[in-house]
């Protein structure tokens, strides 16, 4: 973890978020600006500056946090509706905090 990222200081309890999930290694939370009816953060509590650094050995959480999306979308109550995967890279793709997330947005109405 590192003292100036957000996520960590979420994670760690030094500024607050509302989670609807949490275990040791990663956890889920609302975001503070939602683009959508439903925007939730997934994010790995060991801080991964991106995609761009991460390794062999952060396959588990990574898996983890693809395969616990239905999960969470279910608990959202948008898994059968559908929902959105995103992970910005960098800051040329759209990355804000550099601590790797994946947004989970979804809860639009059929047009």
């Amino acid at each position: 973890m590192t003292d100036d990222c957000i996520f960590c200081k979420i994670i760690k309890g030094e500024a607050s978020a509302n989670f609807i999930y949490k275990d040791e290694e990663m956890v889920v939370f609302h975001n503070i600006k939602p683009s959508a009816p439903i925007h939730v953060l997934m994010v790995p509590v060991e801080h991964i500056e991106s995609v761009n650094s991460l390794e062999e050995r952060h396959g588990a959480v990574i898996s983890k946090m693809m395969i616990k999306t239905k999960e969470i979308a279910q608990s959202l109550g948008i898994r059968d509706s559908g929902y959105k995967l995103i992970i910005n890279v960098g800051t040329g793709g759209g990355q804000v905090i550099f601590h790797l997330h994946i947004h989970l947005i979804g809860g639009w109405e059929k047009a």
